[in-house]
């Protein structure tokens, strides 16, 4: 039987614990068959990013067009997508294939702060790529990067979901595993008449790289079989909670989330 298709479009990651390579783990873990459309090639480890290159933007249109013409996409998902001409291709190319519904994980910077974007990409992701999203996926560095809002409560959290729903998604999910203080991780999903908090456990471990990658690629490959978004959502965050509980140390620096325990 042949498994739904999700797609990618996203970097790579030398160091395989995010991008592209944290997509591909969770598509399968998921039984979903993963493509691929290949935005920029990093150069990083686990200590952090040293560097990175962009493909070319028509390079990055023909592997969503090739793809979706033969395979067909039931989801996609965009991950690190470096500027702002491959952002305005895709959302154009998007607009020209049938792909499913759209997460758009705005990736913006890596979780040691090397910049994943050129400077002119934020606005094309407020202005391009929102507006076409069926779901966006912000942690709350992206959310201060995008809103200017600092989130520090539930108050803040909700004010940031909804600054963000009117650059035009239809859902928000503002993450807040990044909030200091709280005794748990309490993420907020709203489509601007909904807001469904889901709390989930804070684990003490450093070893968190590609939490971000992997929780809108288990969404997407969700969203990719047919579920709503808020079930999707739920799930997605269900399977995240898994891969920090079973993160593992790797290299000198900051390893990654696991899904390895599918295989249990």
């Amino acid at each position: 039987m042949t498994p739904p298709t999700a797609l990618t479009i996203a970097g790579s990651d030398s160091g395989g614990g995010a991008g592209i390579q944290a997509d591909l783990r969770t598509f399968f873990a998921h039984g979903v068959h993963g493509l691929v459309a290949l935005t920029a090639v990093t150069v990083q480890n686990s200590l952090g990013v040293q560097g990175f290159t962009e493909i070319p933007a028509d390079v990055v249109t023909a592997q969503i067009k090739a793809v979706a013409s033969d395979m067909g996409v039931n989801a996609a998902k965009t991950g690190m997508l470096a500027t702002a001409e491959i952002i305005r291709a895709v959302a154009k190319t998007l607009d020209e294939v049938e792909a499913g519904p759209l997460v758009v994980d705005p990736v913006a910077a890596s979780m040691t702060g090397h910049a994943l974007l050129r400077e002119d990409a934020l606005e094309a992701i407020r202005t391009e790529l929102f507006p076409r999203a069926t779901l966006i996926t912000p942690n709350l560095d992206e959310v201060g990067l995008l809103t200017g809002i600092s989130v520090s409560d539930a108050a803040s959290q909700r004010s940031a979901a909804e600054a963000l729903l009117e650059f035009g998604s239809q859902w928000v999910l503002v993450k807040g595993g990044h909030m200091q203080g709280t005794a748990e991780c309490v993420d907020l999903l709203s489509d601007g008449r909904e807001f469904i908090s889901l709390s989930g456990p804070r684990y003490e471990t450093e070893n968190t790289h590609g939490g971000g990658d992997t929780m809108a690629s288990a969404i997407t490959s969700s969203l990719a079989k047919g579920a709503s978004v808020p079930d999707a959502v739920a799930a997605g965050k269900k399977f995240i909670e898994r891969c920090v509980a079973e993160a593992y140390p790797l290299g000198a620096g900051v390893g990654p989330v696991s899904p390895f325990w599918v295989l249990d």
